[in-house]
């Protein structure tokens, strides 16, 4: 079948099959379990509008349950097997991979990823959402710094592998160093701690924009009465930004840290295209994709890992996202 066809027959099966079960579950509620008629109509109508609501999530529910909860359980279970799932391990896959130095450095290395990145990135969105709200031309300037947004994680790898080239003609940074400093060419890429900056850099001129529209919407829903009483007050532009208006917006800055938190304890594919984790740059997500062509079960115990560390942090996002919106 022709896969327009195909997608278009999808698509009306899966309406198709929404609507009915919004019509049908109503009518089962309004005319069968609880009808609004007889002496027990009142109360017939608040038992419906309290079942309603877990009739309507319950297939949503059920997606839930069937592709996130299940395969969480199943892969718990799994990592408690070797590879084969043949023998059981107990806990053998996970003392093992924490008493390995290799998961150490991973592990060490996405805590500075998270430390540096989600910083980073939110203090430069929400400085160039303060600094291009002023300028005329500040929308073609957010629209430049919101591009990189467009790009992929490889894409965006591949045009900085051409900045950190070791070649004086193409890689800038050594392109400085040898015709005004007349320093030998350096990979920078094979120098250890740094190399893990300079991985960090790309993702943070990725996130740079999504923190900066967010921020700037965040900026520009602050009354305007606060800041005129400030500057009726005498307040200057610093104790008007750091005083008056980031406190009005912290809810939102913490959203935006946790989501590019979020992101940065799965990102995997900056380091696998521009060092395939090697030189001490590997991560928890790259340090499991290479377990998973191994003869272990240590890629379920990293990926029950990174889970583990990403829940709380999602936790918060959404706490924060929920005050945001009260």
């Amino acid at each position: 079948m022709n896969p327009v066809f195909q997608g278009l027959i999808t698509i009306g099966i899966g309406v198709g099959g929404i609507f009915l079960y919004f019509v049908a579950s109503n009518a089962l509620l309004d005319k069968v379990l609880f009808p609004a008629k007889g002496k027990n109509a009142s109360r017939n109508i608040n038992r419906a509008n309290t079942v309603r609501p877990w009739l309507f999530l319950a297939p949503t529910i059920i997606a839930l349950s069937l592709y996130l909860v299940y395969p969480v359980i199943g892969s718990f279970y799994r990592s408690l097997f070797n590879r084969s799932g043949d023998e059981f391990v107990a806990f053998s896959n996970y003392t093992t991979m924490f008493a390995s130095s290799e998961f150490r450095t991973a592990f060490w290395n996405n805590v500075l990823w998270a430390l540096v990145v989600p910083s980073v990135s939110t203090f430069l969105g929400l400085l160039i959402a303060q600094l291009t709200d002023k300028l005329r031309w500040g929308n073609i300037a957010k629209s430049l710094i919101f591009m990189p947004m467009a790009i992929s994680f490889v894409g965006a790898s591949l045009i900085w592998k051409f900045v950190y080239a070791i070649d004086p003609e193409l890689g800038i940074i050594n392109a400085i160093r040898v015709n005004m400093f007349g320093l030998d060419p350096l990979d920078v890429l094979q120098v250890a701690f740094w190399n893990n900056l300079f991985l960090m850099v790309i993702l943070i001129w990725v996130q740079t924009g999504f923190a900066m529209v967010i921020l700037s919407a965040a900026l520009r829903g602050i009354p305007e009465e606060t800041i005129e009483a400030a500057i009726i007050d005498g307040a200057n532009p610093f104790q008007i930004f750091f005083k008056i208006q980031v406190p009005q917006i912290t809810n939102t800055i913490i959203v935006v840290f946790t989501t590019t938190t979020i992101l940065v304890l799965k990102v995997f594919d900056i380091v696998y295209a521009m060092t395939g984790g090697n030189f001490n740059t590997q991560i928890l997500p790259s340090y499991m994709m290479q377990f998973m062509f191994r003869d272990d079960g240590r890629a379920t115990a990293v990926a029950i890992v990174i889970m583990l560390i990403v829940t709380p942090v999602m936790i918060q996002n959404i706490r924060q996202a929920r005050a945001e919106m009260r």
